[in-house]
């Protein structure tokens, strides 16, 4: 699941359009030239109220991407240092620079920001990027930037007027690719629903959401379909079903829908759970750690006497608060929850390390072993560097402890941090931002989010040339693989849980088409006909899924394929393409062609079916909400252009 950190270095944007922009990398080191990992450098503009910000990895390098046009002030932070400014940074489209930083220790008798007036930038030779100085900028240069990458935003915030330093992962949309040239495509299977919730929090607060908040595939699997059951000895059901594109009446629209198992076949096993809840100062307010707790209590009446329970916190350190205790001890359980509160800065690293240990001790060996991280992602003192968190998680979960993240807050909210950190961990990734959600999260969906059914599921697709010329998944941009990484065994992908469904679309361009697709159509080393046993099959694609048993090393072939229906599609065809249409409206998407909110409520209205707890219906409310706050904006741009 989970976040982009690593090489990301994480920086999020909430990137309107696609503006001309750049990229800054370089290194930070200390003043005996040793690099400076987990600096964070940031570069803010004044006239965007924007800042984008990147975490540097352990040899000190860093990389700022996706940068607009405008002039910005880079700044570099990292507890123990100094902290270090320049000013007069210009970006323009159509460079590439490097930026390097050197930081004095926090000793150094200065308490104020060092601010840099000369500076050394080794320029990219196929892009030259620096000009003179302007008359009267006195050791300020111009830069350029060229880029797209991983950025986060600042706004100010609704409630405090105050800085928001919420971070998001950059996506750029999947395109088209042209059948003949590029007949596979492959992805792991994403259970996530935090980007559902945290865009309801966004729509709830009378706000539209980052773009690069909005990912299409975690609020399509926000709701379950009424799949059928698995019949046979898989674990889950595959349905494909393949009709008219609702928002490009030029092309077609294929779904891929896969179900767990919902009932267990035997006695659940047992679970060894290990809580690791942030109680740091960046977490008070009552959308935080007050939530947290009351949507844990939700949990704590399912757990068994065979169950067991530790509660590890952290903040300046960690600590353990609730030995591993059975899961019928339930007042000892509630009393410990009850007892914590909010302190003191961020050592997250060092609450995941202690939360795997106390894991490792009551460690199950036939049982369900899992650690449930409770944050608002702010790691910001002891081992934060992405790449030390991701290689910990990553041993651990080949050694059978899985990781579930759970996202709370708003203001300084770190999506992409906690994103990578579960997709690593073999585990699912949520966003609590209501009692109703922790309620959904901990009561409804549990069972799917501590019990795997199935492991490392990934899906590829092969089409038919003689019936696709062109095709591009919606959403799953995180979640690519390479083609050869499919039949690979010791490739990581996602897991399903009892219960869950995944759903994914492909939107097809028709061979019959007139519309340019990308790619050559004539590569000069390649016979590219079309078979004649291809031009006779009634099949548009043949989908392949790879899957593992929970305890199993070794992938098991599953494979259907999609032909063409008439009509409009299934009751779940058209409520599940609805969900994914407001997402490309949501995201501003290049492809969403006569996309619309009135569309979309339309057909999520007349194909709502069962809805228990109302969140069809709630999406639906979420839908007019999203269209009443685009038309204001829209009418507010116009009227002051110049915002």
């Amino acid at each position: 699941m989970v976040m982009m950190l690593g090489t990301l270095g994480i920086l999020v944007v909430a990137i309107s359009g696609a503006p001309e922009t750049g990229i800054v990398f370089g290194t930070v080191v200390s003043v005996d030239a040793s690099p400076v990992p987990g600096a964070e450098v940031s570069a803010f503009s004044e006239a965007h109220s924007r800042s984008f910000r990147a975490m540097t990895q352990k040899d000190g390098s860093y990389r700022l991407e996706g940068i607009p046009v405008g002039k910005y002030r880079v700044t570099v932070r990292k507890t123990g240092f100094v902290t270090t400014v320049r000013k007069g940074v210009v970006m323009e489209a159509g460079g590439r620079v490097r930026l390097d930083f050197r930081l004095k220790p926090q000793a150094d008798p200065s308490p104020n920001p060092v601010e840099e007036k000369e500076f050394t930038l080794a320029q990219d030779a196929a892009r030259p990027s620096i000009e003179p100085v302007p008359a009267g900028k006195k050791g300020m240069s111009k830069i350029r930037f060229r880029t797209a990458g991983h950025m986060s935003a600042e706004m100010p915030s609704p409630t405090r007027g105050q800085w928001n330093t919420e971070e998001y992962a950059h996506i750029d949309e999947n395109r088209f690719h042209n059948a003949l040239e590029t007949a596979l495509s492959t992805f792991s299977i994403d259970v996530d629903t935090a980007s559902y919730a945290n865009v309801r929090r966004f729509l709830n607060l009378q706000r539209t959401p980052h773009r690069d908040a909005v990912r299409i595939e975690e609020l399509i699997n926000y709701f379950n379909y009424d799949y059928p059951e698995p019949d046979g000895g898989h674990p889950f059901s595959i349905t494909t079903e393949l009709g008219a594109c609702p928002w490009n009446s030029d092309h077609r629209l294929m779904l891929v829908g896969i179900q767990g198992r919902r009932g267990l076949q035997k006695k659940p096993r047992a679970s060894n759970l290990v809580f690791l809840i942030d109680v740091s100062g960046s977490m008070r307010g009552g959308d935080k750690l007050p939530l947290l707790k009351r949507s844990f209590k939700l949990l704590v009446p399912q757990l068994t006497s065979r169950d067991r329970v530790a509660i590890v916190v952290y903040a300046g350190a960690a600590g353990l608060v609730l030995p591993s205790t059975p899961g019928d001890h339930k007042e000892k359980i509630l009393s410990a929850l009850d007892r914590l509160q909010a302190g003191g800065s961020t050592a997250g690293g060092a609450g995941i390390r202690l939360a795997y240990e106390v894991a490792e001790r009551e460690f199950r060996k036939d049982g369900n072993n899992r650690i449930v991280v409770a944050t608002d992602g702010d790691f910001n003192v002891g081992v934060s560097s992405t790449s030390d968190l991701v290689s910990l998680i990553e041993s651990k979960r080949d050694k059978g402890i899985f990781l579930t993240v759970l996202g709370f807050g708003t203001g300084n909210y770190k999506d992409a941090r906690l994103e990578q950190l579960a997709d690593k961990g073999n585990g699912n990734y949520h966003y609590v931002d209501s009692i109703l959600e922790g309620r959904k999260v901990f009561v409804h969906d549990m069972r799917g989010t501590l019990f795997t059914i199935a492991k490392d599921v990934k899906i590829q697709v092969e089409f038919n040339p003689a019936h696709v010329k062109g095709y591009r998944l919606v959403g799953y941009e995180n979640r690519k693989l390479a083609n050869e990484d499919f039949a690979d065994d010791t490739k990581d992908a996602g897991e399903l849980g009892a219960g869950h469904s995944v759903t994914a679309f492909y939107e097809i361009i028709p061979a019959d088409s007139d519309e340019e697709v990308g790619g050559s159509g004539n590569l000069k080393y390649q016979d590219q006909r079309i078979s004649e046993k291809a031009r006779r099959s009634p099949e548009w694609a043949t989908v392949k899924f790879r899957y593992k048993k929970p305890d199993g090393d070794r992938s098991i072939l599953m494979e259907r394929t999609a032909r063409p229906r008439r009509g409009k599609g299934s009751r779940v065809f058209q409520f599940a393409s609805a969900v994914a249409e407001w997402g490309m409206l949501l995201r501003e998407s290049p492809f969403k062609a006569e996309a619309s909110y009135e569309a979309v409520s339309r057909r999520a209205r007349a194909n709502r079916g069962a809805d228990v707890y109302g969140y069809r219906e709630e999406f639906i409310r979420l839908v007019d909400i999203t269209k009443l706050l685009k038309e204001t904006d829209s009418s507010e741009k116009k009227k002051h252009p110049e915002r």
